[in-house]
This record gives structure tokens, sequence and C-alpha cells, in this order.
């Protein structure tokens, strides 16, 4: 039986939830990653309020659609990162400009988060951590061995009481390695899943495409780590250099054609999906593969559309047979 196919609904959040559910089914998908944002999840809300999560459960019953896992990236961001002004975008408007009170309401939130996704039949929550190191990604000025160290450190203590919420609700937390966490790369999460390996709640959320352009084989990075791997996106990438590109952006949008990599629509960027499919069935991996829509250059629906049929096709069933057993005598 194929993988549930789902579509994470964070670039989607403009849409009401009736009308994200009524798409996702037209555009052929089983099932949702619901965003803790937008006109989709009110996480405080329904940490509380068991009408709210009735009615959420009933629009996608409705459509025939399945929900394995939330998406509190924006919250999560909140935990981990300080005193910066972007953050203001995330947290409730009357908190703009007040670092102390964007991190503990992304802590509360993230708790909530937590007993929400139980409330809500959910045992998966994808999302960041966010960083206060990542500003020294460039080791210059120089950056020593202790203010790393203390950089993990400061996420592992933040995380850990609301990890405490997760493991009470029988919740797990998979982090999106992506550049602007903590864990970025290889050994950033090598280090980081050392840091909490005490605590096996905390996990990963499988991202090819952030992968792709750091120059990491994505399908390397999900064998090595496939025993924390508690969800997996679907996401494709275009590294583009050109001689005048480069992969650190020149601060230009996405989607303009002068930049050194762009995330594409999948199955038109260079993620090799066939070996992910190929590691992910040499493990057994039996949760959602989650489609997280992001081409700056494409219609959404008709993108989205596509890729659902895209997943569907390289989604192959592993043997149950060695192929040469046939000519046994």
């Amino acid at each position: 039986m194929a993988r549930l196919l789902t579509l994470m609904t964070s670039q989607w959040a403009d849409m009401d939830m009736e009308t994200m559910c009524k798409t996702a089914k037209e555009m052929g998908y089983d099932g949702l990653e619901l965003a803790c944002q937008g006109k989709h999840l009110d996480v405080n809300r329904a940490a509380k309020d068991p009408t709210y999560v009735q009615e959420i459960k009933d629009v996608l019953a409705k459509y025939g659609l399945e929900c394995r896992a939330l998406a509190a990236h924006i919250i999560g961001q909140c935990v981990g990162d300080y005193n910066d002004p972007r953050l203001n975008n995330f947290a409730p408007a009357e908190l703009a400009d007040k670092p102390d009170e964007i991190r503990a309401w992304g802590i509360e939130t993230m708790k909530n988060t937590a007993i929400a996704a139980n409330k809500l039949g959910v045992h998966i929550v994808t999302g960041f951590t966010g960083s206060s190191i990542w500003k020294y990604l460039y080791s210059f000025p120089q950056t020593t061995e202790e203010m790393v160290e203390k950089g993990f450190q400061e996420i592992y203590d933040l995380w850990c009481p609301i990890l405490d919420v997760f493991k009470e609700n029988d919740v797990k937390f998979a982090l999106e390695v992506h550049p602007s966490e903590i864990a970025f790369d290889y050994y950033s999460t090598k280090r980081l899943l050392e840091k909490f390996k005490d605590r096996p709640e905390f996990g990963i959320n499988f991202d090819p495409s952030h992968l792709l352009w750091q120059g990491i084989t994505p399908h390397i990075f999900l064998n090595d780590f496939i025993d924390r791997v508690y969800h997996v996106h679907m996401k494709d990438v275009a590294v583009t250099l050109d001689g005048r590109t480069g992969l650190l952006g020149s601060h230009i949008d996405f989607g303009d054609l002068r930049r050194g990599w762009n995330f594409r629509s999948l199955g038109h960027g260079d993620v090799n999906f066939e070996e992910i499919i190929r590691v992910l069935n040499a493990h057994d991996y039996q949760g959602p593969l989650s489609v997280e829509w992001e081409d700056s250059g494409m219609d959404r629906i008709a993108g989205a559309t596509e890729a659902a049929a895209f997943v569907r096709k390289v989604d192959f069933k592993s043997s149950d047979i060695k192929f040469d057993s046939a000519i046994a005598n």
C-alpha cells in the first residue's frame, strides 16, 4: 500500500479551512499537515476547546482527509531566536518588539501544540527550534567553540520543558533541518541529536531541498539519521550556479532567476526522489509523504496538483520477494 500523501498547508494559510480541505482533495491529496497559523489551526484554542477540535475533525472528515502531523514552524522559531525584529511577523501583534514576551509566547504555544495534537489524534508536530548562533555561521569575527556549545545547550534547555509536555501527550517533535535553525546540515544535526539523545520525543522532519543546495546528498543524510526521522517532506530545489550566482543567495528574493538556487515544484528540480524512496523502503518508513509546495515561478494549484501525481508515481513499493527466487530449483 502506498504511503499517505499529504499537503503541508503553511504556504496556503490564506485559505480558510473549508476551502483548504476542498482544494487539497481536488488536487489529489489524502490528508493535510495542518499549519498552526493563518486560518487553519489555532492551537491555543484547540488545547482548551473540545468543540473547536471537533469542528476541525468534522471538516477533515467531510472531505475524506486525514491529519497525521501539525506544522508549528513559526511558533518554534520564536522559542530559540531572540530579539530579532522579523519575529514580529510570527508572534501576536501586541508582542511586537518585546523579545522576552515573544519567547514566552512561543514556549507556551508550543506546549499547547502538543496538547492540541493529542486532542486531534495526531502524534507528530513538525517545526523549527530557532537558533541564537545562526548569526555565527561564518566564523568571522572569530567564533569560539564555547560560543557554539552555549548555543546548542541553550536550545536544549529551552526545549526540554516543552518536550516534557510532548512526552505527556504521546506526541513527537520533528525538527526540519533548515538554514537559520540550530541544526542546518549533516554535522550540526549529528551534534544536536547527540545533545538530545535522552529525549526520544525529539527527532527530524526530513526535507531534502534544504540539504541539496548546501551540497549534502539527501538520501545519505536520510539513511544515516533514519532512526530519528519521524516525518518526511517532499520538496524539490534547483541549483543553478553559473559563475555569477552563489549559494548564499545574494540577498535576492526567492523566484528571482539571478539566485544560485530556487525551490521548484516536485520533478522540476535536482532532488533524486527515487533514492529517497529506496531508503524509506529499506527502513520500512510508513509515515506520510508530505508535499511542501514552494515554487515562485509556477501557479500553486497547477503545481501542487502535478506534485501530488508525481509523488504517487515515485512512491513505489519495495519487493516482497527476491528477484532471482523464480529461477531457483
